[in-house]
């Protein structure tokens, strides 16, 4: 099974590609779509969007996992994130029609087994569980692996997380 991870942002939206067996896992690209401050909100979804679909029509995934907006610290980008995930979640449904969600808690239980895990200990997780030789750069990066890795170990289980 291919699974793409999404690390939903509107600067930054970080991606992971892994393929798993259920047992063994091999990574097949990660980093992060990148938009830029002086370019306008629809300019930048445009952005996500066209390089959102680059990475589905590539590596084809089975499924999409991405993280749930679960608590903001900053209100100024709510909107704006919450829009980019919009586009995300949309072009994902169109592309890929499988799409599962994650919250932070769910995902740092799966990889940690503890749902209040620091991200060090996350990052470091990602490291060990897909065999890297060092934790994954950008940090948006190694959320959307972790999304992925969520999925692998907890989909036959929590089917309900299905949008």
């Amino acid at each position: 099974m291919v699974i793409l991870g999404i690390d939903p942002g509107y600067g930054i939206v970080g991606y992971g590609v892994i393929e798993t067996d259920g047992y063994t896992y091999q990574v097949l690209d990660y980093g992060a779509i990148t938009t830029s401050k002086e370019d306008s909100i629809a300019v930048r979804l445009q952005e996500i969007e066209e390089n959102l679909i680059f990475l589905l029509d590539k590596f084809k995934p089975d499924v999409v996992a991405i993280e749930e907006l679960f608590y903001f610290k900053n209100q100024t980008t709510i909107i704006p994130v919450a829009e980019a995930r919009g586009v995300i979640v949309l072009t994902a449904q169109k592309y890929c029609g499988k799409l599962f969600e994650y919250t932070p808690l769910q995902i740092k239980q799966a990889l940690t087994g503890n749902g209040r895990a620091e991200k060090a200990q996350v990052q470091y997780m990602v490291k060990s569980i897909l065999g890297l030789n060092s934790i994954p750069k950008p940090d948006d990066a190694a959320d959307a692996l972790a999304v992925a890795i969520c999925h692998s170990q907890t989909s036959s289980v929590l089917n309900n997380n299905f949008m």
